[in-house]
């Protein structure tokens, strides 16, 4: 004959069972809890992955518009050098066309070349009255090559054509473009000597104005800004109404 449960035993049996369902269900509840916070972190990972990846398009878009931007002012400045060489060349293209122009118009008058102060039967070889259309030959063909750009072979030029004809009338131009070919391979020092040279020796030349224009302009860029002016104080006082003059006035300031 069986015999009903003791009601203590049966409690106990009831107290185990809500142990171990109660630990089930927290681990129910702690899984979830975890998953909970993996999806979370996954969300936080992806939302910095994406800001990360948005900053880096833009640092990348910003540099390539920086490298267009540089290479647009590259070529800006590029095409301003360009232009100023241009000019450079036009303006020194003007001036030795001018120069041509003028001693051809003296030849075509008659203007002599050079005065010769002896009868040519007294004098010797070497110091024979030079022929005039050759004089004029040496000199053209010198002008040819600064014209060319020439510049180491143009200063040959004119230094074998004042060595030759040193008594030319020709002979204060050849001394001033020698002189502004120095300054154009950038050697402004020597150019500045050349052309002071020049004035000691021809000071009322045709070229006396547009020499002291060129050393006002040698002195710039040598730093030299007090001499500069002052040079250019003295062309106008000297040449005021020249054009060499004029632009001096302009630099200056002046009216």
């Amino acid at each position: 004959m069986l015999r009903a449960p003791n009601q203590g035993f049966l409690a106990l049996i009831v107290a185990l069972f809500g142990l171990v369902s109660g630990g089930v269900n927290a681990g129910v509840f702690d899984d979830d809890e975890a998953r909970r916070q993996i999806i979370d972190l996954r969300k936080q990972i992806q939302t910095s992955l994406d800001t990360q990846a948005r900053a880096q398009l833009e640092l990348s878009s910003q540099i390539s518009g920086s490298n267009d931007e540089m290479a647009r002012l590259r070529g800006q400045v590029e095409t301003l050098a360009h232009e100023l060489e241009l000019a450079r060349k036009r303006q020194q293209d003007f001036y030795l066309d001018l120069d041509t122009r003028i001693r051809n118009l003296e030849t075509r008058g008659g203007t002599a070349l050079q005065a010769p102060s002896e009868a040519p039967s007294a004098q010797s070889p070497a110091t024979a009255t030079p022929d005039p259309a050759q004089e004029m030959k040496v000199y053209e063909a010198a002008l040819a090559l600064l014209r060319s750009n020439k510049l180491k072979e143009a200063i040959s030029g004119f230094e074998g054509f004042l060595k030759d004809y040193s008594a030319s009338t020709l002979a204060p131009n050849a001394q001033f473009w020698m002189a502004n070919a120095w300054s154009a391979q950038g050697n402004c020092k020597k150019s500045v000597e050349l052309h002071l040279q020049g004035l000691a020796r021809w000071p009322a030349s045709n070229k006396a104005a547009d020499t002291l224009l060129s050393v006002s302009g040698c002195q710039k860029e040598l730093g030299l800004l007090p001499e500069s002016r002052k040079t250019l104080e003295v062309l106008v006082a000297k040449f005021p109404n020249t054009p060499a003059g004029e632009a001096a006035k302009q630099r200056l300031g002046k009216k």
